[in-house]
């Protein structure tokens, strides 16, 4: 079965169509449980979001900050596995026919293996993976089966990234390119700042792939000022934090579905 890489650009190409931002939210996988992350990806989606990124809990999240690092020790601990990871993709995929993409280290892929990994996220319905710490040029391997199972590869860029980096991350990505607006972890911060807008500049020179920023946007207005530059809007610790805040689990789905409606309206105001 073949990868569903046709969604998530058809996605990304119906904002453009209508003179908008993308949404898309990132929610870890096993959080609270699998079944809860699970309700969550799809009240995210019933929210307003059009893609979401599946994280797969790591011990050592390197790019995520204190947020989203609870979040995978809450999900580690309960037992959380690669399988409750596709089948999140699977089950959210079933449910709303809208793109799912993993995000990931690479250590679990490699450990995997990297054959099955892609065969089983495609057999799932996943769009893609978003792979922050594989470096572009030790990424062929995974290329190769990424694109023989329909399946985007999504590499990150920073505003540290030379032009000549950009342009070499850029040509070997597919899907879209993930920005991250500032230097540093995830996590909400009170504004996103100029620096997203000159990589997002700098980085459409090298490409003509959608360009997705994330790191940093938790409201409304974040959300606005990002679409303005970004052909998507990426936002994951402000909903991770909801469903923490939240005194039990039906309330933090009730959250996030409205946070998502909240930043769907963000995107639409660019």
């Amino acid at each position: 079965m073949s990868g569903n890489i046709g969604l998530l650009s058809d996605t990304l190409a119906a904002a453009k169509a209508e003179n908008r931002a993308a949404l898309i939210a990132y929610l870890p996988a096993g959080f609270p449980t699998v079944d809860g992350g699970i309700a969550a990806v799809k009240a995210v989606f019933e929210g307003g979001a059009d893609i979401v990124e599946v994280g797969l809990p790591h011990s050592d999240p390197v790019l995520d900050g204190p947020v989203i690092q609870t979040a995978d020790d809450i999900a580690l601990r309960g037992g959380v596995k690669i399988a409750d990871v596709l089948r999140t993709v699977r089950e959210a995929y079933e449910a709303t026919g809208k793109a799912v993409l993993v995000m990931t280290y690479w250590n679990p892929i490699d450990r995997y293996g990297v054959e099955r990994f892609t065969a089983e996220l495609a057999e799932a319905g996943g769009a893609g993976c978003i792979l922050p710490d594989l470096p572009v040029q030790e990424s062929a391997v995974w290329r190769e089966h990424a694109d023989k199972h329909g399946l985007a590869t999504v590499f990150v860029v920073a505003p540290s990234s030379k032009d000549a980096r950009l342009a070499t991350i850029t040509e070997a990505g597919s899907g879209f390119v993930y920005a991250a607006s500032l230097m540093g972890v995830t996590g909400t911060r009170t504004s996103v700042g100029l620096e997203a807008q000159d990589l997002v500049v700098r980085t459409r020179a090298t490409t003509d792939l959608p360009i997705c920023v994330g790191l940093g946007v938790s409201n409304a207005e974040h959300a606005a000022e990002v679409a303005g530059f970004a052909d998507g809007v990426i936002v994951g610790s402000a909903f991770v934090k909801r469903m923490l805040d939240a005194p039990d689990a039906a309330a933090g789905l009730v959250a996030v579905r409205e946070l998502a409606g909240e930043l769907a309206e963000g995107v639409r105001k660019r």
